[in-house]
């Protein structure tokens, strides 16, 4: 076992931010209202379940289709730093589709809001340079804050207010840009080397 906290915290923070579960406060909050409650507890679960079934089986699916797992990382370091620039600018680079006849709200929350492309590409981009132990303590960490979150958001909007919201997100935003160049050095720097 190669548990180690400094990767642990490291990969946390990434995850928190790519999720980042804090921004989408106000969209939970809509998804409240239109569905009229929301399952916390298996909105959280199936988005925990969902990246550790992609954490095991992602490499799988890329080597079936001829993908080394250091050019991935690489296309998930460009991910992450589109995912930074629209939490840091405020604006919109990638667009959901909204689905109109949603009947409940735990598949628009456990998958794409959590565990969404961002966040799976993300997985496979830090497989390629943490170990897999540190990775699930991370994202398990992850799914608690995320419940707490589910569980809480009124409560969290009305203290941090629209601006403190703002704020976290560029923070994080900022966070994840150094975090996005990084992977992307280290990862096109072993393609380099396998040539």
């Amino acid at each position: 076992m190669n548990f180690n906290f400094k990767e642990i915290f490291t990969v946390f923070m990434v995850l928190f931010a790519v999720i980042d579960i804090i921004g989408n406060i106000p969209i939970v909050i809509d998804l409240r209202k239109k569905a009229g409650h929301i399952q916390s507890e298996k909105a959280s679960l199936i988005a925990g379940f969902i990246l550790i079934v992609f954490l095991f089986l992602g490499k799988s699916i890329l080597n079936l289709i001829g993908i080394d797992v250091n050019s991935f990382a690489v296309a998930g370091a460009f991910i992450l730093f589109f995912i930074a620039l629209e939490m840091i600018l405020g604006i919109t680079l990638y667009k959901q589709d909204e689905n109109a006849s949603m009947t409940t709200a735990v598949f628009p929350l456990a998958f794409p809001l959590i565990a969404g492309p961002g966040s799976l590409t993300t997985l496979l981009s830090l497989r390629a340079e943490y170990f897999i132990e540190n990775i699930i303590v991370a994202v398990l960490m992850n799914v608690v804050i995320i419940y707490i979150v589910l569980k809480t958001s009124a409560k969290i909007e009305r203290f941090l207010g629209a601006n403190g919201i703002n704020i976290i997100r560029k923070v994080f935003g900022v966070i994840l840009l150094a975090i996005a160049v990084k992977l992307f050095a280290h990862n096109i720097k072993a393609l380099f080397d396998m040539v």
